[in-house]
């Protein structure tokens, strides 16, 4: 989007991804759209229908057709070449075609990541794109890659998940600059796996803000602002915490039962949960090392996550998270040569 222009940041959204679509996206659409524009990509009368039950007639929200949809559980590229009128293909090329200058979906995220990848392209010294963000509202400064799209990593592709984590640190978090560390089982260097120990070195030569290992009782404290893993171990990570916060709000509601105003308990578990789950805190996260803004949101989100996710990509825009990281990347290859 062109700096100063003075028009609003345009984000299409798949209107038909989630589990609660088409109703709580187009809900949570309308409400964002009190703070930008809103594309809503399905198919058009049953996002009409959608409409009609919202005040939405002042606000710039406009539909975009698409027939099709890809659910949770089809192969991803399978299904885009079956299905090329998907709505999240759909939200995708117009991007593509500047038309927007976001997308977002909380549908199947392999369909948003082969969407993505396929139609607005990977950015250059990138193999692979990369999904994470902060995973606590206790440490809202930091955040962890991979968190799941890449669970078989070699060293090359935790430096590039360090690098897009400094630049999403920079950008979104407004951390200048960003302290770098890989997750292990010691702090000690020489400690981990084989993966582990192998990036190590990359990582001291990287030029990063690198402050060596931690393990993962430092992550609730903050004690490095991007994190570094492979998919399999953040994932679970992020999975963990989600159910965690969960099962101790249960906790807390039996154990405080008639110590407490009803209310007050109910307020304390709903906050214990949202610091504990990233979607209700963040409502999701750019899809990092594509050419393009491509938001990745919980499969499961309502209006309030459709809403944080929307100004998630309003915001990765404004900020020009995806030329400072080709910036970025491209400084590294050359101090690497």
């Amino acid at each position: 989007m062109p700096e100063g222009d003075g028009r609003l940041v345009r984000v299409a959204v798949d209107a038909m991804g989630g589990d609660y679509a088409p109703g709580e996206i187009v809900k949570g659409g309308v409400l964002a759209a009190e703070e930008t524009e809103v594309i809503l990509v399905g198919p058009v009368d049953t996002i009409e229908a959608e409409l009609a039950k919202q005040n939405a007639m002042h606000l710039p929200i406009r539909c975009v057709q698409a027939d099709e949809v890809i659910a949770d559980g089809e192969p991803p590229a399978m299904s885009l070449r079956q299905k090329p009128n998907a709505s999240v293909a759909v939200a995708a090329r117009l991007v593509r075609a500047g038309e927007a200058d976001a997308m977002l979906s909380a549908g199947s995220t392999g369909a948003l990541v082969a969407s993505a990848l396929q139609i607005l392209g990977a950015s250059e010294g990138i193999d692979r794109p990369v999904a994470g963000g902060p995973i606590l509202g206790f440490a809202p400064k930091t955040v962890i890659l991979d968190a799941g799209g890449n669970v078989d990593c070699k060293p090359h592709h935790l430096l590039s998940f360090a690098i897009v984590g400094c630049v999403y640190a920079q950008k979104m978090l407004g951390v200048t600059n960003p302290t770098v560390a890989l997750l292990n089982v010691g702090a000690e260097e020489g400690k981990g796996n084989e993966l582990v120990r192998e990036s190590y070195p990359l990582f001291v030569e990287s030029g990063l803000n690198f402050i060596g290992n931690i393990e993962g009782n430092d992550i609730p404290y903050g004690r490095a602002n991007v994190i570094v893993c492979d998919g399999f171990v953040g994932n679970i990570l992020l999975k963990f915490t989600e159910g965690l916060g969960e099962s101790v709000s249960r906790w807390l509601r039996t154990s405080l039962g008639g110590r407490l105003p009803p209310s007050d308990i109910e307020s304390l578990c709903d906050e214990l949960v949202s610091l504990t789950n990233a979607a209700d805190t963040f409502g999701g996260g750019p899809l990092l090392g594509i050419n393009g803004v491509a938001v990745v949101m919980h499969g499961h989100s309502r209006a309030p996550q459709v809403v944080r996710g929307i100004l998630q990509a309003k915001m990765a825009v404004e900020s020009g998270l995806v030329a400072t990281l080709s910036s970025e990347l491209a400084r590294i290859r050359e101090r690497r040569r």
